[in-house]
């Protein structure tokens, strides 16, 4: 359902990328499909990978529903089932970001696909509404060991140049925004991100029944919704998340 709101933003990242009907693609932690299915339906030859089976399904499913035929993969961004160069472009929708092994990652993402091709990433960013939610749920249960690098780093260009590396010669990153309209108010918002969005789900889980931890949270998430809210009180209302896009072309 999350993905369902931000699907504008699959469509985005491939006409950035500048995919064409003559392309070879590869959605790299497509979850279920927000790019890759944007690119098929321009007529590219697409292969949308993802290490989660169910969101592959319904994917998979989503695809069919528009008459699209496209392969879809079980893999892991941070060891790609593909050969060297075998693909034009190489996309990640807000997916990539999220593997542990960001050089691994980073490294896999080039290496499919050839020279003067377009790795092109959409990644949230530190500074933005989608980073300041992730710092609030890490203050209740941290997910990563002190120093270990965050999915959000993904959006700082100089650490993505330094997970990049010479293996690319072209790198460019623009900060974007990502618009999500949503017709409910905070609290409704709320209650569908504690029902369907991974992260705060688990948050959730991990604090166990303290119902003091519990109500906190709840207190803080709503007050984030409150506070990223824009439009008018009584809706339609809309929240902006601002990404890094990531296009970079891999060296000779």
């Amino acid at each position: 359902m999350i993905a369902r709101l931000l699907v504008g933003l699959g469509g985005d990242l491939v006409r950035a990328a500048g995919v064409t009907p003559v392309n070879r693609v590869l959605d790299v932690a497509a979850g279920s499909g927000n790019a890759a299915i944007a690119a098929a339906e321009l007529g590219a030859d697409v292969t949308a990978s993802d290490l989660t089976p169910k969101l592959i399904e319904r994917g998979r499913q989503a695809a069919a529903d528009r008459g699209i035929s496209m392969e879809w993969l079980e893999a892991d961004a941070e060891l790609l089932p593909f050969a060297d160069e075998d693909f034009d472009v190489v996309l990640s929708c807000i997916g990539a970001m999220f593997a542990p092994d960001q050089a691994a990652t980073a490294r896999e993402l080039v290496r499919v696909c050839r020279p003067g091709g377009t790795v092109a990433m959409a990644n949230w960013t530190a500074g933005g509404a989608m980073g300041r939610l992730f710092a609030l749920l890490e203050r209740y249960v941290p997910t990563r060991a002190q120093g270990a690098p965050a999915p959000t780093d993904w959006g700082d260009p100089d650490h993505v140049r330094a997970l990049f590396g010479d293996r690319v010669g072209r790198l460019e990153t623009h900060r974007r925004t990502a618009r999500l309209d949503f017709a409910g108010s905070p609290a409704e918002w709320c209650t569908l991100y504690r029902a369907c969005f991974a992260p705060v789900v688990e948050t959730y889980e991990r604090l166990g029944p303290d119902p003091k931890l519990l109500a906190a949270l709840d207190d803080d998430l709503l007050r984030f919704a409150a506070g990223e809210y824009l439009g008018p009180l009584g809706g339609p209302g809309r929240y902006e998340f601002e990404y890094l896009l990531v296009l970079a072309e891999p060296a000779a």
